[in-house]
């Protein structure tokens, strides 16, 4: 398929995922696609189709398969795609300032641009249509993303332990100016301070502050560690939420929190009521031993809870039905009881909460008339989706980033019958190894 597309399609016959939470339901359905928005979802729409006088399109057959809402990536560092599983079994900060840390330093922003298109190739073939990003380099990361088609939040990393914290905070400034709403509105931005660990407190205020005035997100790591929760106390005698919340950090402000590992009771009771959320990183989490966030407790606190895979330096795998497994399976096994986090809250979470996160909740994170045209079409007959006895529960614990047959962004095909239409994705792993090679190289 050519990167032209028809602006009118129609799918035919496919179960499509509608509703939220424990109300999800899988319905055989027809879908008009006009431009880059769901015109209809209905029964038998051939008869609309034929009698709408807007031009020709192309119609696909679905033969019963699954289609859901794209997959939502709510915390990614895209281009560490390139360190993926080069520094394994080590200790958060161990992993940082042995491996990470020395070999990104040796990244130009050539190898990021291909790592962010590399980490996308990755998303698109396993279903995720949106991603949110901290990284540096950013203007190289946006122009890979408007290559790819994909949908992003984008933010440049901000940490102010040197003297270079004011050109970083330039750098995240001209990001949001350059680039938000740009690809007819795919990108869009935020303002990144690191972490906790990372900003003092008057730095802090000042992106609360710069982000309230000119209506800009947040997204920031918060409290991934039981380090770092002791370096705060002893810092500033508080906890890292606290420590936020003191900064004014959720003071209206939409604010995306990654990880929330370490939060008490206390901490949970300050996130009640702000705008924004928390992106949960289980397979991060699990795999540097970080601990199991409280995320039942954050849900029933009424704080919307994403999913996101972190870098895949540290997860290895961008794959959110991967992490969707793994959200489900730490909150039961912590309780000790199978009715925790159930398929169809989990689904929720890579979908229409993870949209929400991302401050595109409006556009996109759930098939409806109006949304915009974000789906993924799930082929249901390998061995391991069969018998279809329930979908949701199918899709949330069975399926693997494998079965995505077909992704669409904003109506346009991005793979189609397990093809890439919109990039060269022989060029991508090509340049991908060289520049990895080179990156690690006698670190």
């Amino acid at each position: 398929m050519s990167k032209q597309q028809p602006n009118r399609k129609l799918l035919i016959g496919g179960y499509v995922m509608q509703g939220a939470g424990e109300a999800i339901r899988m319905e055989r359905k027809d879908l008009i696609i006009e431009q880059n928005r769901i015109a209809a979802i209905g029964d038998d729409l051939r008869k609309r189709w034929a009698n709408h006088d807007h031009g020709a399109g192309d119609v696909y057959h679905l033969d019963g398969k699954w289609v859901i809402p794209g997959l939502i990536n709510a915390h990614n560092h895209a281009a560490m795609s390139l360190l993926r599983c080069f520094s394994d079994d080590k200790r958060l900060m161990e992993w940082l300032s042995q491996k990470m840390l020395p070999a990104e330093a040796r990244m130009t922003a050539e190898d990021i641009y291909w790592g962010t298109h590399l980490a996308m190739a990755e998303m698109v073939r396993s279903g995720t249509t949106a991603f949110a990003d901290m990284y540096i380099e950013m203007d190289h990361v946006a122009e890979a993303v408007a290559e790819a088609g994909m949908r992003a939040s984008l933010s440049r990393g901000m940490v102010f332990l040197d003297e270079r914290g004011d050109e970083r905070m330039r750098e995240a400034l001209q990001l949001c100016e350059r680039w938000q709403g740009a690809c007819e509105g795919r990108i869009t931005t935020m303002l990144a301070p690191h972490a906790p660990y990372t900003c003092p407190p008057e730095r802090l205020r000042e992106i609360a502050d710069l982000a309230r005035e000119r209506n800009i997100p947040v997204h920031i790591h918060l409290a991934e560690t039981e380090e770092e929760s002791e370096k705060i106390a002893a810092r500033y005698g508080v906890t890292p939420t606290r420590y936020l919340y003191d900064c004014g950090l959720f003071d209206d402000n939409h604010v995306l929190l990654a990880h929330a590992v370490q939060l008490s009771d206390d901490d949970i009771s300050l996130l009640v009521g702000m705008r924004g959320g928390v992106a949960h990183n289980p397979v991060s989490n699990n795999k540097l031993g970080c601990g199991v966030a409280p995320i039942e407790a954050l849900r029933e606190a009424g704080i919307t809870v994403g999913l996101g895979t972190d870098g895949a330096g540290s997860a290895s795998s961008l794959d959110l039905f991967v992490t969707m497994q793994a959200a489900a399976w730490m909150q039961k096994v912590s309780f000790r009881d199978p009715t925790r986090l159930s398929a169809r809250q989990v689904l929720t979470m890579a979908t229409g909460c993870g949209a929400d996160l991302l401050a595109i909740g409006d556009q996109t994170g759930r098939l409806k008339e109006g949304k915009a045209a974000d789906l993924v079409i799930l082929n249901p007959d390998a061995p391991h989706l069969l018998p279809h006895h329930d979908l949701p529960s199918l899709i949330a614990y069975a399926a693997k980033g494998s079965d995505v047959e077909s992704v669409m962004v904003d109506g346009r095909w991005l793979m189609y019958k397990y093809q890439l239409t919109q990039v060269d994705e022989e060029r991508i792993r090509y340049e991908a190894n060289r520049r990895a090679q080179r990156i690690v190289a006698d670190i």
